[in-house]
């Protein structure tokens, strides 16, 4: 039997509701909803991440048993679990939604590894929970399937995000209106085991509050620092001011990094904002293609253009305001969210210099740079080149002698290409000229350049191809996306894995925008 060291403190710790009735409804007074998964008829175990099954402990016979397959597709429970779903609100599209919850997540408990780290398993799509509102709590392949594949491409480029132990297809169909167009139709289902350290929200205590449940919502603050900031030191008189200032922080720290590779989360909402800063819930995500700040991989945000690529510092420190507004119904002082905004603000500004002389490969940043960085992707924008791509080629650019040749595989268009070249020629000579102030080695700049601009990256027609692929029970380009987003910063990744968006692939469905529907 799969065995699992379940140690479940949220439930253990925080009030719940434990009738175990499914249907929709409020719940004031709680943290939690007791909600068993739904069994499914036929699951078939379809990918798995060997990295996270080692780090909780689990063998490649536990993954292919019986019990594993039964147990991450909702339909037996393990010893120790202990299945709910989260009580939380959010404020979606700037507007406050009021009580949200885990509408098609129920949490199975945590598991504490033989490392002694907490484990936080969820399945996504395993059923109805009081949560789920007028929805049946699954999700189809096409959603599960690129939050499996992106779990883990996110944290092999180094960005704090949550994992995903398994992806089942559930051998049953979801009807679903995939482009809100009213011609919904039956797609296949299949659910995802996740797992972080924690899946605490903004909006857990955003709801709280906002039900006036204050002396709930200082409950659940203790309970978070306690379990979640064990570097915060409860008995200090600073550790409200010093837990919020670390949230800002990494909230921060996350932006940059998502910034750094290009990547669009496209749903920003402060339920989808994770108190220890990390990615979670990936619906319509993307990476820009050829640059462009205002995109938007989201359909439902294609006339607010409220997430797109450059907006989205500024919607994190919008959504750190709505928790701080939150906070501040049982803080000591507003001055001290105030002081953890300004905190949000100085580490951004130090980051982002820091990501970019990284990036363009400069040892330091100078003042003077904010120029020459602010030009290329301006001349990016209207050339339509591709940011993963200009970037890789970049590092191969020879101060010495610069040639615009070098990041030809970067233009989409030929035509662009020519009308560009006398800008391009002229910024790779002050580029040039800049790196020539810097004692360095090409190729000492090349191996750090490529320590942060990645080759690869789950661009959305590559994943699409793998969803099309899986409908025909074909798992192979599945299987080759992962391995290659086990090393996305590799030179020797298949040209058919790092080649720019095709042609044929801007206006396909699913292969540049998305919408929510899953």
């Amino acid at each position: 039997m799969v065995q699992l060291n379940f140690n479940n403190r949220f439930v253990a710790e925080l009030p719940g509701d434990e009738t175990g009735m499914l249907q929709s409804r409020q719940t004031p007074g709680v943290c939690w909803a007791a909600a068993k998964p739904t069994p499914v008829k036929r699951p078939v175990l379809m990918a798995y991440s060997s990295d996270v099954s080692d780090i909780l402990n689990l063998s490649a016979d536990d993954v292919h048993s019986e019990d594993f397959l039964a147990a991450f597709c909702g339909n037996r429970l393990l010893p120790g679990m202990t299945p709910y779903a989260t009580c939380y609100g959010g404020h979606q599209f700037g507007n406050w939604a009021g009580q949200l919850g885990d509408g098609r997540a129920i949490a199975l408990g945590e598991v504490i590894n033989k490392n002694g780290e907490r484990w936080e398993l969820q399945l996504k799509g395993a059923g109805m929970t009081p949560y789920s509102r007028r929805a049946d709590g699954r999700a189809v392949l096409r959603s599960s399937l690129r939050e499996f594949l992106c779990s883990e491409a996110m944290h092999h480029l180094g960005i704090p995000t949550t994992r995903a132990l398994s992806l089942i297809s559930t051998g049953e169909t979801v009807m679903r209106d995939m482009f809100y167009d009213g011609n919904p139709g039956l797609e296949p289902g299949a659910i995802v085991c996740r797992a972080a350290p924690s899946f605490i929200r903004f909006g857990n205590f955003e709801l709280l509050a906002a039900r006036g449940e204050h002396a709930l919502l200082q409950q659940l603050i203790a309970f978070t620092i306690a379990r979640d900031f064990p570097q915060i030191d409860m008995q200090s008189k600073d550790y409200f001011a010093n837990w919020y200032r670390l949230i800002c922080e990494r909230t921060a720290r996350l932006v940059i990094e998502w910034l750094r590779v290009g990547f669009v989360h496209g749903v920003m909402n402060t339920d989808n904002m994770s108190i220890i800063g990390l990615t979670i819930d990936y619906g319509p995500y993307g990476w820009t293609d050829n640059f462009d700040p205002d995109w938007t991989p989201n359909t439902t945000d294609e006339d607010w253009r409220r997430y797109t690529l450059s907006k989205q510092p500024a919607v994190a420190r919008w959504n750190l305001e709505r928790l701080a507004d939150a906070l501040a119904t049982v803080a000591p002082s507003r001055e001290i969210l105030d002081e953890g905004l300004a905190h949000f603000d100085a580490t951004f500004q130090t980051s982002l210099s820091a990501m970019l002389a990284a990036k363009f490969g400069w040892l330091e940043w100078m003042n003077e740079d904010a120029s020459l960085v602010e030009e290329v992707f301006e001349l990016m924008q209207r050339a339509q080149v591709d940011m993963t791509e200009l970037f890789r080629a970049l590092a191969n650019i020879e101060q010495q002698a610069p040639d615009l040749v070098v990041l030809h595989s970067a233009f989409y268009q030929q035509s662009l290409y020519r009308d560009y070249s006398e800008q391009f020629n002229a910024w790779l000579a002050r580029y040039a000229a800049r790196l020539a102030r810097q004692k360095d080695t090409n190729e000492a700049r090349r191996r750090r350049m490529n320590l942060v601009n990645p080759r690869f990256v789950l661009r959305n027609y590559l994943a699409q191809q793998a969803i099309d692929a899986a409908m025909q029970d074909d798992l192979t380009l599945l299987d080759k996306l992962m391995e290659a987003a086990r090393h996305p910063y590799d030179d020797d990744i298949s040209s058919e894995l790092t080649a720019k968006r095709p042609d044929w692939a801007i206006n396909k469905p699913g292969c540049s925008m998305l919408s929510c529907s899953s």
